[in-house]
């Protein structure tokens, strides 16, 4: 299934790529995976750092009750760099850089 965004203004949108991308990380092809959405290769990092994290809170019997501020902003960060790069490259060196 192509973006409908990417098939009517022929940009990226932030999202273009992550189903590929969680394709390539399931099958085991990161770097790949990284070339079409990067976000997905943090977002699985930050979760087996989480769930580590609360596996370990939770055999020493604590609760957590943290904030992930960082973790969002960084996130919002990796969408936007991405897009922005994605974009520029598709518009301005003519390079489609997930095709």
């Amino acid at each position: 299934m192509s973006c409908l965004f990417h098939r009517l203004t022929g940009v990226y949108c932030p999202g273009c790529g992550g189903t590929r991308a969680i394709g390539y990380l399931l099958g085991g092809h990161v770097l790949k995976s990284i070339q079409y959405h990067p976000l997905v290769c943090y977002m699985a990092v930050v979760g087996a750092a989480e769930l580590w994290r609360f596996c370990r809170a939770k055999r020493e019997g604590r609760v957590l009750k943290e904030y992930y501020e960082t973790e969002v902003y960084v996130g919002i960060a990796v969408i936007l760099i991405n897009w922005a790069v994605k974009n520029w490259a598709l518009m301005v060196m003519g390079v489609d850089l997930i095709p």
